[in-house]
């Protein structure tokens, strides 16, 4: 682990279904990559959130690999950050449990998430969906963290972590660090190329909607030049009257680092064909090095196994001392005591 350095922790992960998708990288890892420089961060792959929806077992462990050879090949250098895998610290269920005894009903019944995610898998409405806010809130406070990065969908489960953070504390004393929310300066916001009022997300079913980070080429090209548009021919950034065009100024600018003005002045004048052909050449040109780097990365099985073993274990040495807390909060047998 690395020694104190006075930093805030900072916590984020993804969840690893469906596949990873420019839209993250824009909306979460770009800010991971320029963050672990500032706080002292862990990235989590959060894969028993994952099986409260039924998942192809060889399918989720490949996945996992990915999306860990992605965090990499995006730029989270495992020397600086811990990078690891949820189930591999069994702290996080315990936790969970313990929590679990601390959380009233009417709490999870009021998560909006918990609806919204019942009417999409209405014949797995499973104990672990519904329970989902406190293993994510065990996830959390298991690490002394500071910082949350936060999504609109995700503020009220984090809301839920501090309130029973400070339930906790208020009967045993300062057992958890309560997080505060974390709203990164630098964001984006990548909406549905077929449906530009909509968020991209990996639990579409439509494959032209979005562009994964591992599309081929000619994939990238050909879901951009379908695109939805707008009817007027006007290049203009007006999320609101022309959101299939604004979607298509904000990926020129995350991908060739311009601020949307320039994007939108660069394109004076210009038709819809000639921003898709040149946003098509744009994001290939992006995705080219982060593949190339991913395939290395994922052929490389030992420094796989390396890389989530060190994150593992440094994580652990951060998690142990605040289940010893918790234990001995609620009157738990200390093994050989």
């Amino acid at each position: 682990m690395h020694q104190s350095d006075n930093r805030p922790v900072l916590l984020s992960g993804i969840q690893p279904s469906g596949n990873l998708l420019i839209g993250h990288y824009v909306g979460a890892m770009r800010n991971w990559v320029r963050l672990q420089h500032e706080y002292d961060s862990l990235f989590m792959l959060v894969d028993l959130h994952a099986i409260t929806v039924r998942q192809d077992p060889e399918a989720l462990r490949a996945r996992c690999k990915d999306f860990v050879a992605l965090y990499i090949a995006c730029g989270i250098d495992p020397d600086q950050s811990d990078i690891f895998i949820q189930s591999h610290l069994p702290e996080h269920s315990e936790l969970a449990w313990v929590l679990n005894c601390y959380t009233y009903m009417g709490e999870l019944n009021r998560m909006t998430q918990f609806k919204d995610k019942s009417q999409r898998h209405s014949a797995n409405i499973n104990v672990g969906l519904f329970d989902y806010p406190v293993l994510m809130a065990a996830d959390i406070l298991l690490y002394g963290t500071d910082l949350v990065p936060v999504g609109h969908d995700q503020k009220q489960h984090l809301e839920l972590t501090r309130d029973l953070a400070e339930r906790f504390n208020n009967l045993y004393g300062e057992v958890f660090k309560v997080p505060e929310p974390f709203i990164p300066e630098h964001g984006g916001r990548i909406m549905s190329l077929q449906d530009p009022t909509a968020k991209m997300s990996k639990s579409d079913d439509n494959e032209s909607n979005v562009i994964g980070l591992l599309d081929p080429p000619n994939r990238v090209r050909k879901k951009i030049r379908r695109a939805v548009t707008d009817s007027d021919m006007e290049i203009r950034f007006d999320p609101e009257e022309k959101p299939g065009v604004s979607n298509l100024i904000s990926l020129m600018s995350a991908v060739t680092d311009r601020s949307v003005a320039e994007v939108e002045a660069d394109y004076q004048g210009e038709g819809y064909g000639t921003l898709k052909k040149d946003l098509g050449e744009a994001m290939v040109a992006f995705l080219e090095p982060i593949q190339a780097r991913f395939e290395e990365i994922r052929g490389d099985d030992a420094e796989m196994t390396r890389i989530l073993k060190k994150g593992a274990d440094r994580a652990r040495e951060r998690a142990q001392p605040v289940m010893r807390r918790v234990r001995d909060a609620v009157g738990l047998v200390a093994p050989g005591s």
